[in-house]
């Protein structure tokens, strides 16, 4: 059975005819996780000759690594979600076992999973605009979201639809994303995030606790 998967690009930056699956983004496992191909995403160093607008255009991040999960303890019961963001120039940013540049750990109270699944999906794709990112790799363990962003599966439930849509949006906004459905087990540290929010906020801390690059622990 294959992998689950969607990819876009935007018209004239990649080309055509590429896919996750052709540039070696299809993770079903540990050992094909690393399979991703380095050169398909270069350095941020600067050039000879490159202007200073184009300097700070090569240090922002070029995109991001994205693994979100969402909780629920009880089915509604409290939920929170958890998103980790790992930038695309780091060596080790398909290890998920990694410390993420980024991350986004949220209580949202009283929720069903699935909603404390988008929301994650939304929540980390929001901060990865703001980073300033150019593309986004999405890695997941719901294969309800990855079936529904890429369009095979339709949003019936109508607490999704706005939470679909609001995914939708971001992502119109970046030139590249794909998102790709992982098993369970490759998802550790968002998992960890968002069990941390629920455990958190019913010891009486604050709800939500992002960290962005360059945050100190």
């Amino acid at each position: 059975m294959g992998v689950a998967q969607v990819t876009w690009t935007r018209p004239g930056r990649w080309g055509r005819g590429r896919t996750a699956r052709s540039a070696g983004f299809a993770p079903a496992d540990r050992s094909r996780h690393a399979g991703l191909n380095d050169t398909l995403f270069p350095g941020l160093e600067s050039e000879p000759g490159d202007s200073e607008e184009t300097v700070r255009d090569r240090r922002r991040p070029r995109g991001f690594i994205i693994r979100t999960d969402g909780a629920a303890r009880g089915n509604p019961g409290p939920a929170s979600l958890g998103a980790a963001l790992f930038d695309l120039a780091r060596a080790d940013a398909r290890d998920d076992r990694a410390v993420p540049d980024a991350s986004i750990s949220d209580y949202l109270g009283i929720q069903t999973n699935n909603v404390a699944e988008y929301t994650g999906v939304v929540r980390a794709l929001e901060l990865a605009s703001e980073l300033g990112a150019r593309e986004v790799h999405l890695l997941l363990d719901s294969k309800l979201i990855v079936e529904q962003l890429a369009g095979r599966w339709r949003v019936k439930d109508s607490k999704l639809i706005p939470l679909w849509g609001a995914s939708r949006q971001t992502l119109s906004g970046f030139d590249r994303w794909t998102a790709v459905h992982v098993p369970r087990a490759l998802n550790s540290v968002a998992d960890a995030l968002a069990n941390e929010a629920i455990d958190r906020a019913q010891a009486g801390g604050p709800a939500s606790v992002v960290r962005r690059p360059g945050d100190r622990s």
